[in-house]
């Protein structure tokens, strides 16, 4: 099962062990989704140039001290979704040249008492965590001083020591699924200055009185924030707008698969000053329940003449008021593609003196259906230069 690169796929072949005669030979070995449950010493001792080891979806619980100690060109090891009830640092000791850990989807409940980490010197991502995870402790992340990302699963992590993730000095993108927002706001007094990119999933942000505890993220330095799977209500959205507008260095927000439970009666006028820094805002797929008694967002107009880049993709957008889009006075690329837009609401949407400065607009996937009325609600656009209105009714 080796092709001529060496690279060996025995994945999904019923295997209750790891093969015997592996050699210096081999170079990927992709073991994922076999009825693998034990790792032993001897098992991968010969494979000295190994540099991607897969070993996911299999039935692991142990795994030998020395198991992988003759992998020292091992770049890659994956051993998620399997039942590893605790991690030992003894593991991953000789890895040296160790850049992606998945270890996500296993029973352990934290990660000891010290860094089962410190000697990856090379670690580049780190995706850990399960239903079971519960505890994370100072002292767990030792050793590991850059990340390009690091992914926690925490959906019932309930205890954070202050300072566990402070020894990480940068995060190019740091993933969290969280259920406690208490948890979740420790955590991010310790990324402040760290994170470049945090993406939070599957987090109710539902009653107000919650959101104060989350007013330490306008500290936060990071340049994008992204909300997955998250749940927002009409009280908690101002809260949200408020803190994000505060936030230094923000330049990027994405709401992605996301539940709105309202109808855009928000208060914003009162604490509504505009980011400085913040151009980039990105939704798809929001699902807010009442969309046909949604309001015209006349609360956010004078929020938006700072945005270059604007995707509202797979929303029931059926129309954008005309004062929003003459408020886009910065707007150069639009993309509201795979919307209810028809002929008579984008003519309205781009009414005259909307969207000045665009120059690339992606109306794709909506219900426009008369080329000739298209072409003159657009034809004041002076600066467009790329047009996309495929896959409509014309």
């Amino acid at each position: 099962s080796c092709d001529a690169s060496q690279l060996c796929n025995c994945s999904s072949m019923g295997l209750d062990f790891i093969p015997l005669g592996l050699t210096a030979k081999i170079t990927v070995l992709n073991l994922a989704q076999n009825r693998i449950k034990h790792v032993r010493s001897q098992d991968l001792q010969q494979a000295v140039n190994l540099r991607a080891l897969l070993l996911q979806s299999n039935q692991i619980s142990s795994i030998d001290e020395d198991s992988f100690q003759s992998l020292a060109k091992l770049e890659l090891l994956d051993l998620s979704n399997n039942s590893l009830a605790h991690l030992s640092p003894v593991w991953f000791g000789h890895l040296f040249s160790l850049q992606h850990l998945h270890l996500q989807g296993n029973s352990y409940r934290d990660l000891g008492e010290s860094s089962p980490f410190s000697s990856l010197r090379n670690l580049s991502s780190l995706h850990l965590g399960n239903a079971q995870f519960s505890v994370i402790r100072q002292g767990n992340f030792e050793g590991i001083e850059l990340l390009h990302k690091l992914w926690i699963d925490g959906s019932n992590l309930s205890q954070y020591e202050q300072g566990s993730l402070k020894s990480i000095k940068k995060i190019n993108h740091m993933i969290i699924n969280i259920r406690s927002i208490n948890v979740f706001s420790e955590i991010v007094r310790d990324i402040l200055h760290s994170v470049a990119w945090l993406e939070v999933r599957r987090i109710a942000f539902s009653i107000s009185a919650e959101m104060q505890v989350l007013r330490i993220m306008s500290l936060s330095f990071a340049k994008k924030i992204s909300f997955r799977q998250t749940l927002l209500t009409d009280t908690t959205v101002p809260e949200i707008a408020s803190i994000l507008e505060d936030m230094p260095k923000l330049v990027e927000l994405e709401l992605i698969d996301c539940r709105l439970l309202g109808t855009g009666q928000w208060e914003m006028q009162i604490q509504a000053k505009q980011s400085q820094t913040l151009r980039v805002l990105t939704i798809e797929k929001l699902s807010i329940e009442e969309f046909y008694l949604f309001t015209d967002l006349q609360a956010v107009e004078s929020l938006l003449s700072l945005f270059t880049r604007v995707t509202v993709q797979n929303t029931k957008v059926f129309l954008v008021p005309c004062r929003i889009s003459q408020n886009l006075l910065s707007l150069e690329y639009l993309d509201l593609s795979a919307n209810l837009l028809g002929d008579q609401s984008l003519e309205h949407s781009a009414c005259q003196g909307a969207w000045p400065s665009l120059q690339t607009l992606n109306l794709s996937q909506n219900s426009l259906s008369d080329l000739e009325m298209t072409s003159k609600s657009l034809s004041h656009l002076k600066n467009l230069i790329v047009l996309d209105i495929s896959q409509n009714n014309f």
